[in-house]
């Protein structure tokens, strides 16, 4: 008996969509990252710069194949591999380009090399839509559909006139690149190519505007949601605050200081990569729902630290200033007893610090504590037995919540809980 049409393409889809297509796709992204190094060797390009900037896609194709052999349904992990294939794939594309329209050499496929170097626009087309799609892969209602139906309208129209523009050189035979290896007539648009601006000009602030509709979807999502999901978009946004954070910490400097050694800037470009990383770690932590229940942990952590570091910067900071230009005092003493001053100030800063962020963002640890804090307290005065086992089975409930409660001393055990019908009147289990 046929199938019917429907079954068979579905079919064909669940086995398109699997762990061996997942594991497929991240081997060729490997050995695209594999194959960037000589590339650009033999380019004559600095290899460090370049590979710097590619590698965090390494991570991001990880977490891809990771969610997608997990969940192969969940368009979220194949559309992280989407993003990372084509960021390698136009990385490879770069150097050969370059020796083919720059240093001349006769190579092949060189106007193929020049169309598949603009594979770095699958960030447009597939990172996006997944704080869309966050975290199950699935819309949440058929009117997302039209608005990620007209996203990708937009992020077409911005390709196509791309790959247009590159067809015009290739086809006028007039393909120039500038000293980073980037088309001319793409960033400088020109003559015949001059419509390029307009477009981006007219695509860019809708494509953001789209960007910031995908936001507020998760933020909507946030009011909404409860128990896992909420979890879920906590390590969301945890991700996004430190890329976000990285991002502003790298454009920052640029800005600030836009003829900065290759040093600096090569931390500039780091914190921009980890914010990156992290983010597309924090995604795959919640939807394979890992150690969820870390989250508010984490960012406890995360903010006192980040509080304390800032703190003790400043105070570093200033009393090397007042004492190299107020008190005139020598730099290498004024150095150690600034670093001494910070030393003793990090533990108590620590402690109030963590005190602060917990009662605000780990609500749960920081009553614990305080209901820890008061059991000892009251523990110092404790002279009945019966009394001290009474105070100490509530303490346990209320910070722990457990299903049952066992006390053990030498020669009697006292149990609280479903399973403690056993007990006799004194609370001494039966042995």
């Amino acid at each position: 008996m046929a199938q019917p049409a429907e079954a068979v393409i579905a079919g064909r889809r669940i086995r398109l969509a699997s762990p061996a297509t997942a594991t497929a796709v991240a081997v060729v992204i490997l050995l695209l990252a594999a194959a960037l190094v000589p590339l650009l060797r033999i380019a004559g390009q600095d290899v460090l710069s370049n590979v710097s900037q590619d590698a965090p896609f390494l991570p991001v194709a990880a977490v891809g194949l990771v969610v997608a052999r997990h969940q192969p349904r969940n368009p979220i992990g194949w559309l992280l591999l989407a993003t990372a294939a084509g960021a390698l794939l136009s990385a490879d594309a770069a150097p050969y380009a370059w020796l083919v329209y720059r240093r001349g050499h006769h190579l092949p496929f060189g106007p193929v090399a020049l169309l598949v170097g603009l594979a770095f626009l699958s960030l447009y087309v597939a990172l996006p839509p997944v704080l869309l799609l966050f975290p199950d892969g699935v819309l949440r209602s058929p009117r997302w559909r039209w608005v990620l139906g007209a996203y990708f309208a937009v992020v077409a129209c911005l390709v196509v006139s791309a790959y247009a523009v590159v067809v015009t050189v290739l086809l006028a035979h007039h393909v120039r690149l500038d000293a980073s290896g980037d088309i001319v007539a793409l960033n400088e648009p020109s003559g015949s190519t001059a419509w390029l601006s307009h477009v981006v000009t007219l695509t860019f602030p809708v494509l953001i505007a789209f960007w910031l509709v995908f936001a507020g979807r998760l933020l909507l999502s946030w009011r909404r949601a409860g128990g896992e999901q909420r979890q879920q978009l906590k390590w969301l946004l945890a991700g996004a605050a430190v890329s976000l954070a990285c991002g502003t910490i790298g454009v920052g400097s640029g800005v600030f200081d836009p003829h900065a050694p290759g040093a600096v800037q090569a931390i500039t470009s780091a914190f921009n990569e980890a914010g990156f990383v992290a983010l597309a770690v924090c995604i795959g932590v919640a939807i394979l729902k890992y150690r969820l229940y870390e989250i508010d942990r984490i960012i406890s952590r995360t903010l006192s630290y980040a509080i304390v570091t800032g703190l003790l910067v400043g105070v570093y900071a200033g009393l090397v200033l007042l004492a190299t230009r107020v008190l005139t005092v020598t730099s290498p003493v004024a150095v150690a007893v600034a670093t001494l001053a910070a030393a003793a100030l990090f533990s108590p800063v620590r402690r109030r610090v963590q005190r602060a962020v917990d009662r605000r963002f780990n609500r749960a640890r920081y009553d614990a504590e305080r209901t820890v804090a008061v059991f000892a307290a009251r523990l110092q005065d404790a002279v009945g037995l019966d009394g001290l086992r009474a105070d100490l089975l509530g303490t346990v409930h209320q910070t722990l919540e457990p299903a049952h409660v066992s006390v053990w001393i030498p020669g009697a055990a006292w149990r609280t809980g479903p399973d403690a019908d056993g007990a006799d009147e004194a609370g001494r289990m039966p042995t």
